[in-house]
């Protein structure tokens, strides 16, 4: 099977779960495999009882693994949102991280595998055009049912880089939402906010990782507000 995708790939093992896209790529998703090692998260990936798959692989050591075409709707996100879109498959490339997972143990990211990280996803950006606020976890398309890539993920690296919305710093003003103004503000950001409690511990995980409680503080408002001003579209609305 020939499949194409990055250059940086140095492995490929294809997986036969895909389909076809149906919209254009727009979307950059993380996640963590979330299973015990690398060998069996990458075999189940591959296996077609699993359903599911992932564009690419990155292992601990920084191996860069393609297993299904870029050009192609891999099966990554499941039942998700982000900014209006249901589909996210297949607006998005996937990248999964070996990691155990909050289940297994789960454990910051080597070095190694976060260099091959930021230098996969500057390439997929630099071709799809990717902007930053669409460069997210799993746990930000589907709060209600994940954690990955979780609290220990480097985001202020490729934050830095321009690979994700960096964390508000400096001087945050609290706009005194009410509980109600705040779940509308994250839904302007891109999160759907059917389970609100789940979805302010997926904002905090990837905004404010040290105090994961799902309570709406002033610190909450005043990140979020501060992000939303580096949305073009709702930016343009304030001024």
């Amino acid at each position: 099977m020939t499949i194409s995708g990055s250059s940086l790939a140095n492995i490929i093992t294809p997986s036969p779960n895909f389909d076809e896209r149906t919209l254009p790529v727009t979307m950059l998703i993380m996640h963590y495999t979330g299973m015990q090692d690398g060998p069996s998260a990458i075999d189940w990936l591959a296996n077609p009882e699993a359903k599911v798959s992932a564009h690419y692989v990155v292992t601990e050591d920084g191996q860069i693994i393609l297993m299904v075409d870029e050009a192609k709707r891999a099966w990554h996100a499941g039942r998700s949102f982000w900014r209006g879109i249901t589909n996210v498959n297949s607006a998005s490339i996937g990248i999964e991280i070996i990691n155990p997972g909050h289940e297994w143990g789960y454990r910051p990211f080597p070095e190694e595998q976060m260099r091959a990280v930021h230098q996969l996803a500057s390439d997929i950006v630099q071709r799809y055009s990717i902007q930053p606020y669409n460069i997210v976890g799993h746990s930000d398309i589907a709060p209600a049912r994940k954690m990955d890539p979780g609290e220990l993920f480097d985001w202020p690296r490729l934050a830095k880089a321009g690979l994700a919305l960096q964390v508000p710093n400096g001087r945050l003003v609290d706009p005194y939402w009410t509980d109600g103004a705040f779940l509308l503000a994250l839904e302007r950001l891109g999160y759907a906010i059917d389970d609100e409690t789940a979805t302010v511990r997926a904002f905090q995980r990837r905004f404010r990782p040290s105090n994961i409680d799902g309570i709406i503080d002033g610190e909450c408002r005043a990140l979020l507000f501060a992000l939303l001003l580096e949305i073009p579209e709702w930016s343009a609305k304030q001024s």
